[in-house]
């Protein structure tokens, strides 16, 4: 089933403008038109960057993608349980919350980070199918890709078995 609805965006509290300007470019936005996407939310956090399209149209099929963007909101969980895919930063709160909500996920890395703990995270529970993760530069070719159907969901389980796992895979 083609994915339809609402596409969420989240840098969380920080700033990550590489995030915000691709996905406010005409390129990104058709991609999402093209799968069916009516709607884009951005939480631009602390960027200096805004987003200048409100509103994409194709002109061959009158798909309409409408654009919004907020700096912070005190609670992301009403965002996302509207979204039908969530993209979001690498940070491990972001990426667990959006995985316990059970939305599909598209991880993109901040590489101007430096020790990247959050690199492999992301690239971690992508290699365990339960999200994708890209970059800035391949958000595009990983969303025009993507096939939401193959993600696992992300499996439930006590607190103190999630701390053991991520002690075992961070030494």
């Amino acid at each position: 089933m083609e994915p339809s609805g609402r596409v969420f965006v989240t840098v969380g509290t920080t700033s990550f403008d590489a995030l915000i300007r691709i996905v406010d470019s005409n390129e990104f936005q058709d991609v999402l038109l093209s799968r069916g996407y009516s709607s884009l939310r951005l939480q631009i956090g602390r960027g200096t960057y805004l987003p200048q399209i409100t509103t994409r149209e194709r002109d061959d099929d009158h798909h309409r993608l409408r654009v919004d963007y907020f700096t912070f909101a005190p609670n992301l969980g009403e965002q996302l349980s509207s979204a039908d895919l969530v993209i979001s930063h690498a940070g491990s709160g972001s990426i667990f919350e959006t995985l316990r909500a059970g939305k599909p996920l598209v991880v993109v890395i901040n590489e101007d980070l430096m020790d990247n703990h959050q690199c492999e995270l992301a690239e971690e529970l992508a290699r365990n199918r339960f999200l994708i993760c890209a970059k800035p530069s391949t958000l595009v070719a990983a969303v025009k890709a993507m096939e939401l159907g193959t993600l696992l969901p992300y499996p439930r389980s006590s607190p103190a078995a999630l701390v053991a796992a991520l002690d075992k895979f961070l030494g």
